[in-house]
């Protein structure tokens, strides 16, 4: 861990030093250079927050929103969420899909951002994630963010470390490191209180991996024929149980919800194959909105998770990235499984998936809101309602 604080410090501090230079040169030209430069495009506009954090540790953050008098407040607490932003080399697209996003923020103005996953996949990674922290910083909400399959594609190594140490050491990043007995990086919880120090919600956020390893066989008993997508771990699900147990202690079991990248198992459960290629909903799930238009990807290994969500009573939503043109919100054995809508215009999408006009694409936020009275409230806010004159089957 030294050796990864000091390589961390070094690398962090070279890469800062040359985006001091990147931005004089971006000021001299007036932007005509350094395009790539997102965190300085004129869509990043401060929207502020109303949100404070109370206390902190290694891996938890308790925060609460005030009112205008600065008093902690029971109102609602509104959760943006989008993921698979896929940013890579064409800065075109880049600037497409963070003006979107960050219109999307300050027509919403959520107390939380939360982002599930796939965010830089450029050839400089580590530069342009403190690029993104950066733009959030200036924005000004707070926000959090969850590893996907496609970043920086290792499991627990020093390059993830530093994506993760480099975002959260801004102060509106209230990402953690999270515990070393975990797997990955970024397993952490945010707590959000209201008057009294009530605990409203626990949020659990947890680094879902990338594909199934050969040492899980070993290590999870995974079959040895099995391949395909990752999944949460033994010790994940236990932090998850141990830590509902110890609020539980304190405050009287929360409710909570729970943030991931890719889909558990059973949102595979949600909708059924038509055998013609499509999806039809299934007899066991309530569908709030949206549609099935790709499988899900989950991984073919089932850890459990759901099973202890089920069992300890507390987690009333689940969150996912990773399949970018599923959009929909169901209710399952009581729980929500919903998706966060997707930020892609590089990757796929239903424009170049299924040939259709832009004005029906999924990109995207959701909106969930923590009500008063402790409901939820969940809403897709699609970018389509941002672009006008949209010219059919044209690519972003």
């Amino acid at each position: 861990m030294i050796f990864y604080q000091i390589h961390g410090f070094v690398r962090r501090a070279l890469i800062k030093t040359g985006l001091f230079f990147e931005n004089l040169i971006f000021d001299a030209c007036g932007g005509k250079r350094a395009k790539h430069c997102f965190d300085r495009m004129p869509y990043v506009k401060p929207v502020g927050s109303d949100v404070v954090i109370l206390r902190e540790n290694g891996y938890s953050t308790d925060i609460a929103k005030t009112d205008k008098n600065g008093n902690v407040a029971d109102g609602e607490f509104r959760i943006l969420s989008t993921s698979d932003f896929h940013l890579e080399d064409d800065y075109k697209i880049n600037n497409k899909t963070l003006g979107l996003f960050a219109r999307q923020i300050a027509d919403a103005h959520p107390d939380l951002v939360v982002i599930t996953g796939d965010v830089v996949q450029t050839k400089y990674q580590q530069i342009d994630a403190i690029r993104f922290a950066r733009m959030m910083e200036k924005i000004g909400v707070y926000w959090t963010i969850v590893f996907g399959n496609h970043e920086v594609r290792e499991e627990k190594g020093i390059y993830k470390w530093m994506l993760a140490r480099s975002v959260s050491s801004y102060p509106h990043c209230l990402c953690k490191i999270g515990p070393d007995d975990l797997y990955g990086y970024a397993n952490h919880t945010i707590n959000i209180f209201g008057r009294g120090d009530k605990l409203r919600e626990t949020l659990f956020f947890f680094d879902s991996g990338r594909d199934i390893r050969d040492n899980y066989r070993a290590d999870y008993a995974v079959p040895a024929d099995m391949q395909g997508y990752d999944f949460l771990k033994r010790e994940q699900i236990e932090f998850y149980e141990n830590e509902l147990k110890r609020l539980k202690d304190i405050y009287g079991m929360p409710s909570s919800i729970m943030f991931m990248h890719i889909p558990l198992c059973e949102y595979a459960e949600v909708y059924d194959d038509d055998g013609e290629g499509g999806f039809i909903p299934g007899k066991n799930a309530e569908i709030l909105y949206g549609c099935q238009y790709e499988s899900v990807g989950c991984s073919p290994f089932n850890s459990g998770m759901f099973d202890s969500i089920l069992r300890m009573g507390s987690t009333r939503a689940v969150f996912a990235g990773h399949d970018h043109i599923n959009n929909w919100c169901a209710l399952f054995k009581g729980v929500y499984l919903v998706y966060s809508l997707s930020a892609d215009y590089k990757l796929y999408h239903l424009g170049n998936r299924f040939g259709m006009d832009e004005k029906d694409w999924l990109q995207g936020v959701t909106l969930t809101d923590i009500l008063p009275d402790g409901g939820l409230r969940f809403t897709p806010s699609y970018n389509s309602r941002y672009i006008e004159n949209v010219s059919s089957n044209k690519e972003a």
